[in-house]
């Protein structure tokens, strides 16, 4: 990791042009994490056909997990990029303010 954006970009050249299969490495990690969170949402769209919601303790379990894995991800990948990082702030207002009765006044 590095903050710098042109460190980091010659660290990727490097990799897809010096290192041994490493414009396949870049793509499948690229797309690796794009196939996760794919995934996951069919999962709970099965969930969802199956009626698995109906195990309440259970799948609020699966939802919080969901959540963290989402935080995580978020937490990891955008904020670091910078400007990115409004737009992340911007995400997590928006998404605290949509909570009713408290969230306006957890915002402010």
């Amino acid at each position: 990791y590095t903050s710098d954006t042109a460190t980091a970009f010659n660290s990727v050249t490097h990799i897809c042009r010096d290192v041994n299969y490493g414009w396949l490495l870049r793509y499948m990690h690229a797309n690796g994490a794009s196939m996760f969170f794919i995934c996951l949402y069919l999962h709970v769209g099965r969930g969802l056909y199956y009626g698995s919601y109906t195990y309440t303790e259970t799948w609020n379990m699966g939802v919080l997990l969901l959540f963290a894995v989402m935080a995580t991800a978020f937490m990891g990948y955008v904020l670091p990029w910078g400007q990115m990082s409004f737009w992340g702030a911007t995400v997590i207002t928006n998404l605290l303010s949509a909570i009713p009765y408290i969230g306006t006044d957890i915002v402010e």
